[in-house]
């Protein structure tokens, strides 16, 4: 790892993965945790900013602006995971209402501005669906030269929503055609990856055994997260989606990727969303997406079982 902190901004609709992936971040000496937007998508977004809210006061990082963004996707009816996340969007936990208020100004227009003042230094990690990035890249155009890199979870060779179409996508697919369509730099945490980042009884004991009010949190958010997983698909335990990408900001290392040919199919009957990868060449395109499909298991629970630790 480069002894320098990655400069990133987390667009999330938290959503029991988003929030361990905002608990990765902002207590990891690698990464410098700028913003964190949010957006309707595992609940309204009323819900998911109340979600982030709570989860920066109990991490104690109220410094973190939190903006609110777009309530809707661009074109379609808005779709939640209530199956998954519970009505709140992070059910389980019970963590009181908020001190810390979201910030005035929408998200789109914090990502334009912390974008246009940065020195192009800035990565965004979205976790989420795709509508506030697709919305700030049409609104102001010059943000592309000054976005380093987008680690997008999202997408894979299969989908959770859909045969097809994993949730993310799923839920505002013309929104991930603009973002995959925008010639900048995109990785991709897929579900063939992220279904490898599954909490397993002895990476749940490790993160109890951590023993402070951060990792209580984050056991009680997985007992809830395992129940749903294993009634909806039955999984063994849950897959830890989103703290996939803080972890390959901190560490590309952990993470074995290809870059390949990603397009967003938008107008199939039983293919809307759907992430079409290229992974033979077939088309003869030119590559447009950084794809993860090995984790790397001891580097990446070590990883978020220190950044636990460093909370007191």
């Amino acid at each position: 790892m480069e002894n320098v902190k990655r400069k990133i901004i987390i667009d999330c609709d938290p959503g029991h993965d988003d929030a361990i992936a905002i608990l990765l971040a902002g207590a990891n000496p690698y990464v410098e945790l700028v913003a964190i937007t949010t957006v309707a998508g595992n609940a309204e977004v009323e819900k998911t900013t109340v979600n982030a809210l709570k989860v920066c006061e109990l991490a104690g990082i109220t410094h973190i602006p939190v903006a609110k963004g777009a309530g809707q996707p661009l074109l379609r009816v808005r779709q939640t995971a209530a199956d998954i996340h519970g009505d709140s969007g992070m059910d389980g936990p019970t963590l009181p209402h908020p001190q810390k208020s979201e910030e005035q100004e929408h998200a789109v227009d914090l990502l334009i501005r912390k974008l246009m003042e940065s020195d192009g230094d800035i990565t965004l990690v979205p976790v989420a669906p795709l509508t506030n990035i697709a919305l700030a890249m049409r609104k102001e155009p010059a943000i592309l030269g000054k976005i380093q890199e987008i680690v997008i979870m999202g997408g894979g060779t299969f989908g959770n929503t859909t045969p097809a179409a994993e949730f993310n996508i799923y839920v505002d697919a013309e929104a991930a055609k603009i973002v995959f369509e925008s010639g900048v730099p995109i990785t991709m945490m897929g579900l063939d990856l992220t279904h490898q980042a599954i909490v397993t009884d002895e990476i749940h004991q490790r993160i109890l055994d951590v023993d402070n009010n951060v990792s209580h949190f984050v056991h009680e958010l997985l007992g809830f997260f395992a129940h749903t997983y294993k009634e909806v698909f039955g999984f063994a335990g849950a897959p830890i989606h989103d703290a996939c990408c803080v972890a390959y900001c901190i560490d590309p290392t952990a993470f074995g990727t290809k870059k390949l040919r990603v397009d967003i199919e938008t107008k199939g009957e039983h293919t809307y969303g759907m992430t079409v990868v290229d992974l033979l060449g077939v088309t003869g395109r030119e590559p447009n997406v950084n794809v993860a499909f090995t984790l790397d298991q001891d580097k990446f629970w070590d990883m978020l079982i220190q950044t636990l630790k460093n909370y007191t």
